[in-house]
């Protein structure tokens, strides 16, 4: 007669060389991956008036010396030093950083350096491995891995401009690991890890690829990125149900004008505080995240119509947007305003 436990036993045995074999095969994947791009990770450490000594991870995108790494690990760093994976010592020249992608781009002169591969990002699919790689402590490097939890996550950068296509893993990120890569089971990097919720447990953040791409070039080639302004201040609002139905209006939500900076693009247009934007070049206007989403680097110097309520009369205007002055320069301006 056969007991139920000697049921469970059979089971066991059967089911569990099979399991041996997976777990081997992820292992083998894993560690594989690691050796293969270990020798492009690096750590960055950072020497800052306003922050002191600091640091964290970065990797190898090019051969002659380029390193990606997350801006708010570099971005005000006067003097920057680079330890390869086989524990080289290099200064770093600081190319450029963008802190509405938390993405920053510095550069070392080094013989013999591997760098790493940029996926297409837009091929990810929940569920898949992911592989976080950071260098907090020079050559002794960190691995943890996961899945991909969800795409297309929205996250807030140090401007409080929205991050868009950001990825969460629940690929643990240790101290000092921000900026290092988010890797498949290829090697190929896709993503760049930029941020853990602290009250959260294990929800990690990273970088799409394909913006770090886009944005990485930039750097190198302009050392910046160009955005465009029309100059406005504003807040996002519920629009009266009585006057989305009387023009027809696409969404219910619009944006307050609070702020209209003399001479700009805005009060130019005719924009005055008070009145509520609802579309610009065809495009529906909900948010301020909606509107800054249209207000990219091809839109400086281009006349473009904008649409607003004033009052309940809904209104149009064309407005030239100028470029956008950098995070810095803004924040000095902002304090010269305060009293």
């Amino acid at each position: 007669m056969v007991t139920t436990d000697d049921f469970l036993e059979e089971v066991a045995a059967a089911v569990q060389p099979n399991d041996d074999r997976l777990l081997d095969a992820y292992s083998q994947t894993v560690a594989a991956v690691v050796n293969r791009v270990a020798p492009s990770v690096v750590n960055i450490r950072v020497r800052s008036a306003e922050r002191g000594q600091g640091g964290g991870s970065g990797f190898i995108i090019a051969r002659d010396g380029f390193i990606l790494t997350n801006s708010h690990v570099v971005h005000d760093g006067h003097e920057l030093e680079v330890t390869l994976h086989d524990g080289r010592v290099y200064p770093a020249e600081l190319i450029g950083t963008d802190p509405e992608t938390d993405l920053g781009v510095v550069r070392i002169n080094a013989p013999d350096i591997q760098h790493a591969r940029l996926a297409d990002s837009s091929a990810i699919r929940v569920g898949q491995i992911a592989i976080a790689v950071g260098s907090p402590y020079g050559f002794q490097q960190t691995v943890t891995a996961g899945i991909v939890s969800a795409l297309g996550r929205s996250m807030r950068s140090e401007s409080g401009r929205l991050m868009d296509e950001i990825i969460q893993t629940d690929a643990a990120l240790n101290p000092g690991n921000s900026g290092g890569p988010l890797l498949n089971s290829a090697g190929e990097v896709i993503g760049v890890n930029t941020a853990v919720i602290l009250p959260a447990q294990g929800i990690c953040f990273a970088i799409a690829s394909n913006t770090a791409h886009f944005v990485a070039g930039w750097l190198i080639k302009e050392r910046r990125i160009r955005r465009s302004s029309i100059g406005v201040a504003g807040q996002n609002v519920p629009l009266h149900p009585r006057v989305v139905r009387f023009h027809k209006l696409a969404a219910d939500r619009g944006v307050l004008v609070q702020e209209v900076e003399a001479g700009s693009p805005a009060a130019l247009a005719g924009v005055r505080v008070g009145d509520t934007v609802v579309g610009y070049k065809g495009h529906v206007i909900a948010t301020i995240d909606d509107l800054q989403k249209q207000l990219s680097a091809e839109e400086i110097g281009v006349p473009s119509p904008i649409m607003f309520l004033r009052d309940t009369e809904k209104r149009f205007a064309m407005v030239v947007p100028r470029e956008l002055p950098p995070l810095d320069l803004r924040k000095k301006s902002l304090t010269r305003k305060q009293p």
